[in-house]
Parts: structure tokens; C-alpha cells; sequence
């Protein structure tokens, strides 16, 4: 694994100002800052490892209805554009009930898949890594 660090790891979610315009408004999740962002798509029944990262905390941003999530020892079905802070080595799990859902990932940190730390998984892939 990689030991550079890109940026630092936020202890919470970062604040995300809006910016209204005559056409109507924006939110800048990263402005000038280092982050790693990634469009996940989850088919219908599928499922993550249920996992946690030492090296980078990640805010998620739902985009599709029928989502399911875990964040430690949470469990619900968040609203297409909940946005959801997962601090660093803290388990967490997307899941899809209804179509393939999609989350926007912005991960602050050391964006690398060595640093995936794996407690179940259902594709039986190691606990470490890619």
C-alpha cells in the first residue's frame, strides 16, 4: 500500500456552500482541495463488501431511488440527493433494492483500493485490498 497521503482527511463532512445564479444554483463539494471522485453503480441485489478505509473518509451523495446503506451500525434507505459522511475507518455498505442505484463519491485522503479493509463479503475477495 501506498503511504503518501493526497490531502487531508476531514474529521467531518465538509461544508458545501451553494451558489445561486440567475439560471438557478450549484454546490461545490471540493473547491481547490484533493479529492478522488467516483461514480458507483450498484445492480439491482447487489451489494458491497461491508468495509471501512484507514486512508480516506468519503461523502456520498445518492443519485437513484432504492439505495439501501449501512454506516456502522445504521441501516436505512436514504432519499436520492441525501449526502452521507463516512469518516475514516468506519464500516459501511451500499446496497441495491430497486435498479441499478448510483452514488457520487467524493473521498478525501489516500484514494487507493489497497487500503479497503473487508469484514463480509459476498463475492468471498480478500479482507484486504483490491
Amino acid at each position: 500500500m501506498t503511504e503518501q497521503i493526497i490531502g487531508q482527511i476531514p474529521a467531518g463532512p465538509p461544508p458545501v456552500p451553494r451558489t445561486i445564479r440567475p439560471w438557478g444554483s450549484f454546490r461545490q463539494y471540493a473547491h481547490n482541495y484533493p479529492v478522488t471522485v467516483c461514480l458507483m453503480a450498484v445492480q439491482q441485489g447487489q451489494r458491497t463488501s461491508l468495509q471501512s478505509h484507514p486512508g480516506r473518509g468519503e461523502l456520498w451523495i445518492i443519485l437513484d431511488q432504492g439505495a439501501a446503506v449501512q454506516i456502522g451500525q445504521r441501516q436505512w434507505e436514504p432519499e436520492p440527493g441525501e449526502e452521507i459522511w463516512i469518516p475514516a475507518n468506519c464500516r459501511h455498505r451500499l446496497s441495491s433494492t430497486k435498479g441499478t442505484v448510483r452514488v457520487l463519491e467524493v473521498a478525501f485522503g489516500n484514494w487507493q483500493q489497497e487500503d479497503i479493509v473487508r469484514y463480509e463479503d459476498d463475492y468471498a475477495r480478500p479482507e484486504r485490498g483490491d
